[in-house]
């Protein structure tokens, strides 16, 4: 049996009958977000409010929860917690798009017809970095003894410069 926040919901009976939906949505289970998580481990949990504003089902929601993501600076896991309250016009096709207000994003639920992770999964990829990065550069795991980005560390201390060059044996190549 599927869960309750990965089935299909009539987007208009919800918005008729004011619908408050509770969820807890492990990440694990939303396709889209897998590769930019460096462990799949946890849960978001919130609520999904669902009204009627200017003739559009709009869907107010919270979410909470933690994310492991890789540090792009070191590569080491982080942990980037999400809070996030959101409000979004449903709209059954991209031509209602032009109706929906300014304040309001649209999400497209086709069909009328939307599942609670496809909503959570829309919010997260919004809501984490392109880019993680820890807080402080201080935070990063770089090993003490790692060479600085300049060069090969020299035994005085300072980086010594090294020059690349990468057709250096061209001619090598172009005399056979």
């Amino acid at each position: 049996m599927s869960p309750p926040w990965s089935k299909p919901l009539d987007i208009d009976r919800l918005a008729d009958g004011e619908a408050d939906i509770d969820f807890a949505v492990p990440l694990a289970e939303l396709p889209r977000l897998r590769s930019q998580l460096a462990s799949v481990e946890g849960m978001v949990r919130g609520r999904v409010h669902f009204t009627r504003e200017s003739g559009l089902v709009v869907a107010d929601m919270t979410v909470s929860g933690a994310a492991t993501l890789a540090c792009q600076r070191c590569l080491h896991t982080m942990t980037e917690p999400v809070e996030s309250s959101v409000r979004v016009a449903l709209i059954a096709a991209e031509a209602d798009a032009s109706r929906v207000p300014e304040h309001l994003e649209p999400v497209l639920a086709l069909g009328g017809r939307i599942t609670v992770g496809e909503l959570v999964e829309e919010e997260l990829l919004l809501a984490l970095p392109i880019v993680p990065l820890h807080v402080q550069a201080s935070d990063c795991a770089v090993p003490v003894d790692a060479p600085a980005a300049g060069g090969v560390p020299h035994a005085s201390g300072a980086p010594e410069q090294t020059t690349q060059k990468p057709f250096a044996q061209l001619d090598k190549l172009l005399k056979r």
